[in-house]
């Protein structure tokens, strides 16, 4: 009898333990695991979203500076003389409703045009936002051909400045003045993220043609 007892409780526990779960055990559990995943989801997101806006901001910026650093070295490179009617260094104050646009047109060695180059800076206005814009051409009359390309999109603004004497000035005109200023501040104002301020970069070039290093 006492053989018999122990093999009918021996069966009673294997009985509980393969019962498995209730149904409400269930739901639970799989209410626990979705609050988990939305949360790991939502942190996901958000840190994507960080992620990508940092990226984009980091894409201006360098893209921005890629811009001033090709425009230093043009200006470093530019080239004025007065008995040759074809070379020019003119700097004009201009602005669209308060936001300095500066233009600057002169003629310099470049990469992109064998001999020597004229160059333009320009600002126009596009949709509301303002647009940096570069045109190139050879700097003699024998040879038409202009290359243009947008630069910047959506700034606040672009202003060029040239140094006389002790003073920052926003108009130049190389056929009065009857030289290229010593120095030139090139300042810019992009925007990197929705809602935030303008970030200022600026580079300050000096020009080197016919100059003593």
């Amino acid at each position: 009898m006492k053989s018999k007892g122990t093999s009918l409780d021996t069966r009673h526990s294997t009985l509980n333990t393969a019962r498995g779960f209730t149904l409400l055990e269930v739901l639970v559990a799989v209410a626990i695991t979705s609050m988990i995943i939305a949360a790991l989801y939502s942190t996901f997101s958000l840190s994507r979203r960080a992620v990508d806006a940092v990226d984009d901001s980091l894409i201006r910026i360098q893209e921005s500076r890629a811009v001033l650093d090709i425009l230093k070295r043009e200006i470093e490179s530019a080239l004025y003389r007065k008995e040759r009617a074809y070379t020019v260094f003119k700097l004009d104050d201009r602005d669209f409703y308060g936001k300095q646009a500066s233009q600057l047109l002169f003629t310099s060695f470049s990469p992109l045009l064998p001999g020597l180059a004229k160059i333009q800076y320009t600002v126009e206005e596009d949709g509301g936002k303002l647009v940096l814009k570069k045109k190139i051409s050879s700097a003699f009359g024998a040879r038409r051909e202009t290359k243009s390309a947008e630069l910047v999109e959506d700034m606040e603004s672009f202003t060029i400045e040239a140094g006389y004497g002790d003073k920052w000035v926003k108009t130049w005109d190389s056929g009065e003045a009857g030289s290229i200023p010593d120095e030139i501040r090139i300042s810019m104002k992009v925007y990197t993220k929705k809602g935030e301020g303008p970030l200022t970069i600026s580079e300050i070039a000096r020009p080197r043609c016919d100059k003593p290093l």
